[in-house]
């Protein structure tokens, strides 16, 4: 009897492409779909709609003859990912959600929901690859990077651990990204052409401000412009002993409105973090 596989397709070539050799391979083979966010207030309706990718994830489902349904996990997701988020945020630091989402979502409440249904492993699109070794007669799960060094994802799924690992199957980690567009295209798969998600974890991009102020209060506040040669980052540190001379080295900067020239204003200081992309405007 052949081993049963659930593929979280995400609408994506990846996961297709993925669903597909598992397929040739002789796997037993389900389509899922997960839908992780309901409030399409503040996401970006042309980047990575929900519904239509749920309808190619179902039209890629019905090419290769597989079974295929969707399952709502937003309230997880909101729990264990957003939450997450605004708490990162409201303290000034810049999270990385995908991480938290591949150990809590996908390798988590998607594997114990894939295993309900009699699943023997669950399989991703994710460029990356595992090796198995032995400890003794203990199997041992590392997971390595992706052939395609230019589309590695091994880091979002570094908080992988070993009962996890041990579930799961990489079917394009020895592959090309083209070579996956390639063999997309000659099956006749609608994503063969879809252009790559950029934005949240099954999820698309958001509006980050709109996103942010269902939670955290807006809370107005001057932006001062600060010159490089201000005397306030020109530190002098005199009869410092040298146990102490990186503690003062480091120590952060005091400034007063009168540090510089004001240009303008801000919503908060919570909506910008330390690692954000976004540059300011």
């Amino acid at each position: 009897m052949s081993k049963k596989v659930i593929v979280a397709l995400s609408g994506g070539v990846d996961s297709s492409v993925s669903a597909l050799i598992l397929k040739k391979q002789g796997y037993h083979v389900i389509g899922i779909f997960m839908k992780n966010w309901h409030d399409e207030s503040v996401t970006i309706s042309n980047e990575c709609p929900w519904l239509e990718d749920s309808n190619d994830a179902l039209i890629v489902s019905e090419k290769l003859g597989i079974p295929f349904q969707v399952i709502d996990l937003s309230k997880e997701y909101k729990k264990r990912i957003v939450d997450y988020m605004f708490r990162e945020y409201k303290e000034g630091r810049t999270p990385n959600p995908d991480i938290l989402c591949n150990k809590e979502i996908k390798f988590d409440v998607f594997l114990s929901k894939a295993e309900s249904l009699g699943a023997d492993y669950i399989a991703t699109g994710h460029y990356c690859r595992k090796k198995e070794s032995k400890k003794g007669n203990k199997k041992i799960y590392k997971l390595i990077e992706g052939k395609d060094k230019t589309k590695d994802q091994s880091y979002f799924l570094c908080q992988l651990n070993q009962i996890q690992l041990s579930k799961v199957l990489f079917p394009i980690g020895d592959m090309k990204k083209t070579d996956v567009r390639k063999i997309a295209k000659e099956n006749g798969l609608i994503t063969a052409n879809k252009k790559d998600s950029q934005g949240l974890c099954f999820v698309g991009k958001i509006k980050l401000p709109k996103f942010l102020q269902q939670k955290l209060k807006i809370k107005r506040g001057k932006i001062i412009k600060v010159a490089p040669d201000e005397k306030i980052f020109k530190k002098v540190l005199k009869n410092v002993k040298d146990e102490n001379y990186l503690k003062k080295s480091v120590q952060k900067y005091k400034y007063s409105e009168s540090s510089g020239e004001m240009i303008g204003y801000h919503d908060g200081a919570h909506f910008f973090t330390i690692g954000q992309r976004k540059g300011l405007q």
